[in-house]
């Protein structure tokens, strides 16, 4: 039986369950090193098998167009910071500052690789266009996120690091593993393809650990105590309101500068969505660990909002290109030849009339 398309996924489900179970059971005191090493561990793991799975021939056949990657940058890394500060005097009421600090972080984000490329081809997109944009953006954000983070958002929420430290720290943990991963791509590459549940497996795993003990170190220091329902909702209205204004945005420019209907829906879907799997492990290098919990907060508000939206959209599309391209095939296609003997008798009964 199919899933209701607005129902959440079994992921946010998790994700959900993951943030009550903090709540009720945090870690803390002398668990809290080796389950930090853990998560370390299944992050690095996670970029390594991302390097590895990347194909170098799929980049390569998106990468010659650039005005398509270029927008799709631009949306990610300009529009979405200058939004989230456009937005604040009116937006930041509806939250509490360390919430709205954690709206900045996301709109620093890159874009998603595995959604945005599935959304793509569901819509009839250009797929090759779509893994080169969404892949770039994701090695560009390892060091365009930190140099944002901390133009952005007050020194205290970011722990009082330098934005240089931040990109040590992220290159060390997260650039590194995913080079590993690509150079041994032609030893390995071939085994996670054949088995693409292991990555789905550790690529989720490593975010509901990372999530796990941000929650915890939050609900240490008094997270629920401090956040309140109206603040929550507040956040689903700031996280709705940066959807649609950069689906807009992405929409008008797009057909204005006379991008194909297939290149449009790639900047589309590549340069309106954040990486929850790029996103938390980033907080968790960037944030001091007490203020990682709110951060991410808003982050999977917007990853459930944006699943379900784009979604609908993609079904949409595709489902109307479709039907253009088979009414297209039908108006084109040839009629049928006549009988010349069947012919000829309808003219013969015609002449006795």
């Amino acid at each position: 039986m199919a899933r209701p398309k607005f129902l959440p996924d079994n992921f946010t489900l998790c994700l959900v369950g993951t943030v009550i179970l903090a709540s009720l059971l945090p870690v803390h005191g002398e668990a809290s090193t080796p389950f930090n090493w853990l998560t370390n561990i299944a992050v690095g793991l996670l970029f390594f098998l991302h390097g590895a799975k990347l194909s170098r021939e799929a980049i390569v056949a998106g990468a010659t167009h650039w005005r398509l990657h270029l927008l799709v940058l631009a949306s990610t890394f300009v529009l979405f910071p200058l939004l989230g500060v456009a937005l604040k005097p009116l937006l930041s009421p509806l939250v509490t500052p360390a919430l709205y600090a954690g709206v900045l972080f996301l709109c620093t984000l890159p874009s998603t690789v595995q959604s945005s490329i599935a959304f793509t081809s569901i819509a009839k997109g250009n797929v090759p266009a779509a893994v080169c944009s969404a892949s770039a953006s994701s090695l560009i954000g390892i060091f365009v996120t930190p140099a944002l983070v901390s133009l952005l958002v007050t020194n205290q929420a970011a722990g009082g690091t330098s934005a240089w430290h931040t990109v040590g720290n992220i290159v060390l943990q997260l650039l590194v593993p995913f080079l590993a991963g690509q150079a041994l791509r032609p030893v390995i590459g071939g085994w996670i393809e054949r088995n693409r549940g292991v990555l789905k497996f550790v690529d989720q795993g490593s975010i509901l650990l990372v999530v796990y003990g941000a929650f915890s170190e939050a609900v240490n220091e008094g997270l629920w105590h401090h956040l309140s329902v109206g603040a929550l909702a507040g956040l689903v209205v700031v996280n709705a309101v940066l959807l649609a204004l950069a689906l807009a945005v992405t929409m008008f420019t797009s057909k204005r500068l006379g991008f194909s209907r297939p290149d449009q829906i790639t900047i589309i879907f590549c340069g309106s969505k954040k990486s929850l799997a790029a996103g938390v492990p980033m907080a968790k290098v960037i944030f001091a660990s007490n203020a990682v919990g709110a951060v991410v907060l808003p982050l999977m508000l917007f990853h459930q909002i944006q699943l379900m939206v784009c979604a609908a959209l993609a079904q949409r599309w595709g489902a109307r290109r479709t039907e253009t391209q088979t009414g297209d095939e039908s108006r084109a296609a040839p009629r049928p030849a006549r009988d010349p003997a069947t012919l000829g008798r309808r003219e013969a009964a015609s002449s006795n009339k």
